[in-house]
């Protein structure tokens, strides 16, 4: 099997959306504008997509309160202290910046909702097919 997407219910999804692409550089590859707003984000490789929509059938978590190590989203950087300062203008927070013994940063935010999104600067960046 090939991994197709993940999906995330969030408050705001059209907006939200928007920011991802304005802000990390994602592509719409699909979307719906009536109730449930549903969003499919493709990175900039196309291989990975993630499914933004705000589905009333469901609780939408808080994510503002949990904690980002019971799930994030992650993308690899080059640079991840002037993503940091570029997203923070964006209006996303910090969480916590953690340098890697092995040379790599990892910094962890929350986009504008309370979703948590972490900046992946490695030594040795994981392959790519």
């Amino acid at each position: 099997m090939k991994f197709e997407h993940f999906a995330i219910n969030v408050p705001a999804a059209r907006t939200q959306a928007h920011w991802y692409v304005e802000h990390l550089g994602f592509k719409i590859a699909r979307s719906r504008d009536d109730v449930p707003y549903t969003h499919f984000l493709a990175d900039e490789t196309g291989r990975i997509i993630v499914e933004l929509y705000s589905n009333p059938k469901a609780a939408i978590p808080d994510y503002f309160t949990a904690h980002p190590l019971s799930f994030h989203m992650a993308v690899a950087t080059k640079d991840a202290a002037a993503e940091r300062r570029r997203l923070e203008a964006a209006g996303a927070t910090l969480f916590l910046e953690e340098p890697q013994p092995d040379g790599s940063m990892l910094i962890m935010m929350r986009d504008p909702w309370g979703v948590p999104l972490q900046l992946c600067q490695r030594t040795v960046p994981f392959p790519m097919p």
